[in-house]
């Protein structure tokens, strides 16, 4: 499966650089040079690993890194100027995975990328959501710690625990396409990942689909929230406001 990055640095001659060497590695990569650029695009893509300068005109990859962490664990990897110890610490303690001081070989880079794609084991955003919180979506609200998912008038719904499973994953990544193979590495993650299907496993992921789309589908056998993905997997093509609970 192809990998996704996200590269973030307000100098444009290294972003270019650095999009060009890993486009030329095997992977997809989007690029940012600002906070709210990154912000709007964690927001609707699928991101595996973000590599992130830590100084920016705007704002500090410090500070984004606390935010990405307020609900989302995908890997992190720093980029720097700045080499001391405390710098260092200063980003382990963000919530980084790795960190880099410029200048850098691009080759010692890329290994030290597919080494923490390798060990998180993370390789979707599926499984970077914190578990709390309330979801709406549609007429539906889905309570997360208490797993309750019920109508806006208080009908509730009963799910069993792999399609709450599915369920978080798909408000989780609204909008954004989920492959068979990340359905099952999230509902099995001490199964099989990052290789193809049984024909048995992928049906397997068919019929819970079907079964959730049969309690929050109006129509299950024309599903609108549900939707296929053909050649891909699935998408939940409506919008979710989440909110969160302290």
């Amino acid at each position: 499966m192809l990998r996704t990055i996200l590269v973030v640095d307000d100098d444009l001659e290294l972003l270019d650089l650095l999009a060009k060497f890993l486009r030329t590695s095997g992977f997809s990569v989007f690029t940012a040079n600002s906070s709210q650029t990154v912000s709007e695009i964690i927001s609707r893509r699928r991101i595996d690993l973000i590599l992130l300068d830590v100084m920016l005109e705007d704002e500090s990859g410090i500070d984004i890194c606390l935010k990405l962490r307020e609900d989302n664990l995908v890997p992190v990897i720093f980029i720097s100027a700045l080499s001391s110890n405390s710098d260092r610490i200063r980003g382990y303690d963000a919530g980084a995975d790795d960190y880099i001081v410029k200048p850098f070989n691009l080759e010692l880079l890329l290994v030290r990328i597919k080494a923490v794609i390798s060990r998180s084991q993370r390789g979707t955003s599926i499984s970077h959501r914190r578990r709390s919180g309330t979801f709406r979506f549609s007429s539906w609200e889905f309570k997360v710690e208490s797993s309750r998912l019920s109508t806006q008038n208080g009908f509730e719904i009963s799910l069993s625990r792999k399609e709450i499973a599915l369920l978080f994953a798909f408000l989780s990544n609204p909008l954004i396409p989920i492959t068979r193979e990340e359905i099952f590495s999230y509902l099995y993650p001490d199964g099989k990942k990052g290789i193809d299907l049984a024909s048995k496993d992928s049906r397997a992921i068919d019929v819970l689909v079907g079964r959730l789309r049969s309690k929050i589908e109006q129509d299950p056998k024309n599903p609108k929230l549900i939707v296929t993905e053909h050649g891909i997997g699935y998408v939940l093509s409506t919008s979710v406001e989440k909110i969160d609970v302290y």
